[in-house]
């Protein structure tokens, strides 16, 4: 029999309906014999209620007391989940994160997990339970609940998965798999059966968010059998892999990113270590720097542009203004009508013309190119943000149509 790790994100456990949907579905893993681990999200919009509230009290509470109250929605979701598999008539026992194991450092809302000690699981497992984890969170040295940030369930199943030296690790969502672009967007969009690590990574980081990027590096690291798969229809979904039994397909999926400014730093002197001593500076205050362009020089300075999420552009500009104090560049240009649409393709690397092909869709589309970055897998472009849905569209049907 297999050990299997499930994890049930917010819309799948939103209401009393889909909590028993996907009780059921764990109990009839269990009655085959298999060992079953389930680690859920909060339900629906919890996460976002108790943000609210937060601020209703203190906008600028500290994180460490932010982590207390959005640690809950999770703890909520598997006491409701351990009560339906009671229901059923499955033994069951619910763990919060540090119940569970789950040890991490000590960044508040943003932590990352650094062991699971898997005892308690095992000991729980021995005994025939189901076994069901609130996600998003664990403990540090302190004793101190932290959460994960965005993502952070699926980083605590696979976490678990990789800990226990699962079978399979499913990722239970609203939708069906991983497809080739949004099927909200474009209502040809294929599911695609497989898809390799590193084309899921590039996904994720570019816009796709059907797994987040933390949860896919450690599957990758511990070459674990992860699958998308619907909470609601349970038809296989796509497996993420390592190596794919199907001949690479040039391009696997078309994303977008509507969650991105770019700045540019002017007059940056030219000089060895100057354009460490900016970035250092922002990394310090974890803010992620995606898309990166340094212009020609300019007698004895360079202008630098980049890209960060719109959500880091006022802490980004914090820290620009007091890099500006010490390294004496000029102004800053910031540009937050910027759209990220990319391809993403293994089969890529061996085909010439890819980029082409998709600047040409742009073109025909009447689109206008911002800035370009490529790598062996993947070709970015930054246009305006109103054109964005409409450069998917175009892309997709050059490729897939």
């Amino acid at each position: 029999m297999s050990l299997i790790v499930a994890k049930f994100g917010g819309s799948s456990v939103a209401n009393k309906e889909r909590v028993f949907h996907a009780a059921e579905m764990m109990a009839a893993e269990h009655r085959k014999g298999h060992d079953v681990v389930v680690v859920v999200s909060a339900q629906g919009d919890t996460t976002d209620d108790f943000i609210e509230k937060i601020n209703e009290i203190n906008d600028k509470a500290s994180n460490r007391e932010r982590d207390v109250i959005l640690s809950a929605g999770e703890q909520i979701s598997m006491a409701l989940f351990a009560m339906a598999l009671e229901k059923l008539g499955c033994p069951v026992i619910s763990l919060t994160g540090w119940q569970a194991g789950i040890k991490t450092d000590a960044v508040y809302s943003g932590a990352r997990i650094k062991r699971v000690d898997t005892d308690r699981i095992l000991c729980e497992l021995d005994k025939k339970k189901i076994v069901v984890v609130a996600g998003f969170q664990g403990i540090n040295n302190a004793d101190d609940i932290t959460t994960l940030g965005r993502g952070g369930s699926d980083t605590t199943a696979v976490a678990i998965a990789a800990a226990l030296k699962a079978d399979e690790c499913r990722i239970y969502t609203d939708v069906d798999g991983v497809y080739t672009a949004d099927p909200r967007i474009v209502k040809s969009a294929r599911k695609l059966e497989e898809i390799s690590y590193d084309e899921m990574l590039e996904m994720a980081a570019l816009g796709a968010q059907v797994l987040h990027t933390r949860c896919i590096i450690l599957a990758k690291k511990y070459n674990l059998n992860l699958e998308v798969l619907s909470s609601f229809t349970g038809a296989p979904g796509t497996k993420v892999k390592e190596v794919m039994t199907m001949e690479k397909m040039l391009v696997s999926g078309v994303t977008k990113d509507e969650n991105t400014a770019m700045l540019t730093v002017m007059g940056l002197e030219d000089m060895p270590g100057a354009a460490y001593k900016l970035f250092s500076m922002l990394a310090a205050e974890r803010i992620n720097i995606d898309v990166i362009v340094q212009s020609a020089l300019k007698g004895e300075v360079r202008d630098i542009s980049f890209t960060v999420p719109l959500t880091s552009l006022e802490k980004t500009m914090e820290v620009l203004k007091k890099a500006q104090d010490t390294m004496g560049f000029g102004e800053v240009l910031v540009d937050d009508n910027i759209g990220k649409v990319s391809i993403v393709g293994a089969g890529m690397a061996d085909n010439p013309g890819v980029a082409t092909k998709m600047f040409e869709a742009l073109y025909d589309a009447g689109i206008n190119l911002k800035s370009i970055s490529t790598s062996e897998i993947k070709v970015t472009v930054l246009i305006r943000r109103e054109d964005t849905k409409k450069a998917v569209e175009a892309i997709h049907n050059r490729f897939f149509g």
